[in-house]
């Protein structure tokens, strides 16, 4: 059954209630915030009531999933630590048959990212001669792409089985500018040279990287070996530990901070793969990426939309695997600090575009009456949850919890004598919270040390201290370059101004 895309365009267009849909996320946060900010003058003693609440409920949150990024934790160590292609080459000979298709979309990012991928890809335990390679350029960044296509021709021409240079024009119809209509241009392309070779669908492992990614030695044995383990390994995508750390220590410190808040979350989500999404980085099959017709030109996040894809044509029969290998991308950077602000701001924006999956969730669910309905309560509220607060939650426990306090303590007397002594603990219980709240971001700053790259030999170790200060900024981080581009995400697509598709520009230092 050939798998049915509704267009994005012509649903935002023409369709009443998919527009209705897109509000949602919007008016929750919304009627949230003012709601707080209202009753706050209002009544106060609700709201605080309401943010001790929260905020006890914000912490249990915290540390249940800080239990879970523990054990992701273990598990990673445990895994980087073994022998994948001695395991893969005994307990699965036919691995062999087996080829890697990676794609490596790209846009006006120089050699110098390239060359350290294809290096990366080169020196793996495995052998480069079952790896087909997809690089991707953009017509539009003009002739960029032909002079990094020519050195990664004259560099690596020899080493793969095959490199494969699409070149993706620009304006075409019902695509947007972005990552996903050049990687569904250079799926279609490769399609046609696989058919050619006469390749097996069945026996061909995708990975979906960007073009900065760098993998661990023992990423596709890991891979393959987790591939073949499966038991229907087409039916499955393969999302690996993802680390925001190839130039970690050159970064400022709140670039710092958010790349490992990202990598903790990340981590912690892929020891409960029944909520796992694909993000970034990742892997499937190929017959699962025809079958849906590769990536969405229409949109900005394409990195989830091809699992939820695969998701709505296999009926809920589709998964996503976790892998405990990493593969490592940059953390944001750009040629001064202010200019590293706007990066990281748009690309935490960018990414919490994802909440446009939310109305094609529910318009897709009520189209597929074939998969279950506990199916669809579970992913919708798991999307929202986090949605919801990824824009709430830093706002009300940092910032509104305590406008209720001020105004209740100034514009209101000891009307009642309860309502007095609760006011006046109030401050200490959202204080001792917030002590509570401390320790798991003291345990996070140790974790972030053991995960941190080598040392580069310009930088002293009095570097290590700066790296533990340097949480101190996670409040102002989750705020502002968390919560305030969440909202202003779910703002947009309420009010259908339709966020573009940015790209994260590479910035490395020499």
């Amino acid at each position: 059954m050939k798998f049915k895309h509704f267009p994005l365009q012509k649903l935002q267009k023409t369709s009443g209630r998919f527009r209705f849909l897109e509000m949602i996320p919007g008016l929750m946060f919304w009627i949230t915030i003012l709601g707080a900010l209202i009753l706050s003058f209002i009544k106060p003693i609700w709201v605080i009531y309401f943010i001790i609440v929260f905020s006890i409920f914000f912490i249990i949150r915290i540390y249940y999933f800080l239990y879970n990024f523990i054990a992701s934790w273990l598990r990673y160590r445990s895994a980087i630590k073994k022998d994948w292609w001695k395991m893969l080459k005994e307990k699965y000979p036919q691995w062999k048959d087996y080829y890697q298709v990676i794609y490596l979309p790209m846009y006006t990012e120089t050699y110098d990212v390239l060359k350290s991928t294809f290096e990366h890809l080169q020196n793996c335990d495995y052998d480069p001669k079952k790896m087909l390679i997809v690089l991707g350029g953009e017509g539009r960044a003009g002739e960029n792409f032909h002079q990094v296509a020519a050195q990664v021709k004259a560099n690596f021409g020899g080493v793969f089985y095959h490199i494969l240079f699409t070149e993706h024009p620009d304006g075409l119809e019902g695509e947007i500018k972005g990552k996903g209509s050049n990687a569904n241009w250079m799926g279609w392309r490769s399609k046609e040279l696989i058919d050619e070779m006469g390749l097996d669908y069945d026996r061909l492992i995708v990975s979906y990287f960007d073009c900065d990614t760098s993998v661990h030695p023992q990423y596709f044995a890991h891979l393959t070996y987790t591939y073949l383990s499966h038991p229907n390994p087409t039916r499955s995508s393969y999302q690996p530990v993802v680390l925001y750390n190839n130039n970690m220590w050159d970064s400022p410190g709140p670039m710092r901070v958010a790349a490992f808040s990202t990598t903790m979350w990340l981590l912690g989500e892929l020891t409960r793969p029944e909520r796992l999404y694909t993000f970034s980085s990742h892997s499937m099959s190929f017959r699962a990426l025809v079958d849906v017709e590769f990536w969405a030109p229409d949109i900005v996040t394409d990195d989830t939309r091809i699992f939820l894809h695969c998701f709505m044509h296999y009926n809920g029969n589709y998964g996503v695997t976790p892998l405990f290998v990493p593969v490592s991308m940059d953390t944001v950077m750009g040629e001064n600090i202010w200019q590293s602000f706007k990066n990281l701001y748009k690309q935490q924006r960018r990414w919490a575009w994802g909440v446009e999956h939310f109305p094609y969730m529910v318009w897709e669910f009520w189209h597929r009456p074939k998969i279950a309905l506990s199916k669809k309560l579970h992913y919708l509220f798991n999307l929202m949850e986090g949605m919801y607060l990824w824009a709430t939650g830093a706002i009300l426990v940092f910032v509104l919890g305590y406008l209720p306090l001020y105004i209740q303590n100034t514009w209101y007397k000891q009307d009642l004598l309860t309502s007095s002594a609760f006011v006046q603990n109030a401050p200490f219980a959202l204080e001792n919270i917030m002590m509570v709240g401390m320790v798991g971001i003291l345990f996070s700053a140790f974790i972030f040390l053991m995960l941190l790259p080598k040392r580069p030999q310009h930088y002293t170790p009095f570097k290590y201290l700066l790296m533990i200060l340097q949480w101190i900024l996670l409040p102002v981080v989750l705020i502002v370059f968390g919560a305030i581009p969440a909202a202003e995400s779910q703002t947009r697509l309420m009010l259908g101004k339709y966020l573009g598709f940015w790209v994260t520009p590479k910035v490395r230092k020499q």
